[in-house]
């Protein structure tokens, strides 16, 4: 794990990858049980008829996992993942179970915060990229990272 960046430890072209996550069947069907029920999500025959042709992630699962790579990431902005919002959030292929899932991160823009000078805001692309380096999820959000203490 590294240390946490403050805004003026980013630059914009700075690149940070996360460690992978596989895709259980299980958290497929559990997350689809608990917030978004459709049965292409949670049985195989179902799915086999649908657009996916087998049982697939729901997007918010990719969102959800592509989280939990970013917290893990070595991307770890002090004060934690704090984001403004997303200019961009678009799900490109879908994800199955035993898909092995990664990111790739990529600093866009910093810009100190005119009414808060304590901040600022970094505008970082995600990718989150399947087994094959398919992208299967991009977004483009912005953070609020703090500036160091004393600075």
């Amino acid at each position: 794990m590294t240390d946490v960046l403050y805004l003026g430890d980013f630059f914009v072209g700075q690149r940070f990858s996360s460690a992978t996550k596989v895709v259980e069947e299980s958290e497929v069907i559990g997350f689809a049980r608990a917030f978004d029920p459709q049965p292409f999500h949670l049985d195989h025959q179902a799915a086999a008829k649908s657009f996916f042709g087998r049982l697939a992630a729901s997007g918010w699962h990719t969102g959800a996992m592509t989280m939990r790579l970013l917290v893990d990431s070595q991307c770890r902005p002090a004060g934690g993942v704090v984001g403004t919002g997303f200019e961009e959030f678009r799900w490109l292929r879908p994800v199955y179970p035993g898909d092995t899932l990664h990111l790739e991160i990529e600093i866009m823009e910093i810009k100190p915060s005119k009414s808060k000078p304590q901040q600022g805001f970094v505008k970082v692309r995600i990718t989150t990229l399947n087994q094959s380096m398919e992208p299967v999820l991009a977004l483009l959000g912005n953070l609020v990272v703090p500036r160091r203490p004393g600075s």
